[in-house]
C-alpha cells in the first residue's frame, strides 16, 4: 500500500519539534512510509476581518497555521492511507506501523480524548473544554456528542488517520472545504472557540457528515504531562510546548522522562 504521513513546519522550528519531525523521519524509514513536511503556507486560512473574534496575535503572520494541515486532504487520492502528525509529536524507535493498526474498515482514524489514559486534572480539563467547544454544537440538526461524566466525545486532531475513502467525505479540493460557509464561524473564532484550532472544526465534520471514526488506542497519542502511562505510549505528543519546562528546549531532558 501506498503510504503518507504528513506534517507541517512553517516558520522557524524549535529545537523539540526538529527532533519531533526526525523522528518521523526515521519511523517513515522502518516502515517503508512515505514522509513530507510542509514548510511553506498553501491554504493561507484567515479570519474574515469584519466578523472575526480571533486575537490580533491569532494572526500574526497573516493567517492561520494550524490549518495548513488540511492540505493532505488533497493528496487522498494518490495515497492509500495519510496520517497527519502534528509536529509536536515524538514517535519512539520500536513503535509498530499505526497504518497496520488503522486498517481499511473506517474511512478515519483518531484518539478519542475521553478515552486516553489520562489523570484527574486533565480529565477536569477535557470536562470544561469539551463543553464550552460542544455544548451549543450538541443536539442542533440531530449532532450527538455523547456527553457523560466524562465530557463530550471529541477526537485529538493531533493525531489523524485517512483511508482513501475519506476524500469522498471532503470532495472538493482543500481550500474550498475548509472555507465553506458552514465553518466560518470556527475560522472567526467565535464565541468559545476564540482560540480553537482546526479540531473542533473537525469534530463538528465528523458528527455533522456522519462519517465513521476508528478509536484509535490511547498509546498512539500520548499526552505528556496529562497521561499516566506514557511509557507505554508509541506517540508521545508534547502538546503545549510554551507550558513545559523551558518551553521543550530541553530536548534531552524530556526524552528521560518519557
Amino acid at each position: 500500500m501506498k503510504r503518507l504521513i504528513y506534517q507541517v513546519s512553517v516558520g522557524k522550528p524549535s529545537k523539540l519539534y526538529e527532533h519531533c519531525i526526525e523522528s518521523v523521519a526515521e519511523y517513515c524509514k522502518k516502515h517503508d512510509i512515505e514522509h513530507y513536511v510542509l514548510t511553506k503556507p498553501k491554504l493561507r486560512i484567515n479570519p474574515n476581518p469584519f466578523t472575526s473574534n480571533r486575537s490580533d496575535g491569532a494572526s500574526r503572520l497573516g493567517y492561520l497555521p494550524i490549518y495548513e494541515k488540511e492540505n493532505a486532504f488533497d493528496l487522498l487520492p494518490k495515497y492509500d492511507q495519510i496520517a497527519i502528525v502534528d509536529s509536536d509529536i515524538y514517535i519512539r524507535p520500536d513503535s509498530p506501523s499505526i497504518f497496520e493498526d488503522f486498517g481499511t474498515d473506517k474511512p478515519f482514524g483518531a484518539v478519542c480524548e475521553r478515552e486516553m489514559a489520562i489523570n484527574k486534572q486533565y480529565v477536569a480539563k477535557i470536562q470544561n473544554y469539551s463543553r464550552m467547544q460542544y455544548h451549543n454544537l450538541h443536539g442542533k440538526k440531530g449532532l450527538d456528542f455523547k456527553p457523560n461524566k466524562f465530557g463530550y466525545e471529541f477526537y485529538n486532531m493531533g493525531l489523524m488517520l485517512m483511508n482513501q475513502s475519506f476524500h469522498d467525505y471532503i470532495k472538493m479540493p482543500a481550500h474550498e472545504w475548509v472555507t465553506q460557509s458552514e465553518f466560518q464561524p470556527f475560522i472567526d473564532g467565535i464565541g468559545a472557540w476564540k482560540w480553537s484550532t482546526d479540531q473542533t472544526l473537525l469534530n463538528y465534520f465528523m458528527k455533522s457528515h456522519n462519517v465513521p471514526v476508528k478509536h484509535m488506542h490511547w498509546k498512539w497519542n500520548g499526552l505528556y504531562t496529562a497521561n499516566t502511562k506514557i511509557s507505554e505510549c508509541h506517540f508521545v505528543h508534547f502538546f503545549l510546548k510554551d507550558k513545559l519546562p523551558e518551553k521543550g528546549e530541553n530536548v534531552a531532558q524530556l526524552m528521560k522522562q518519557i
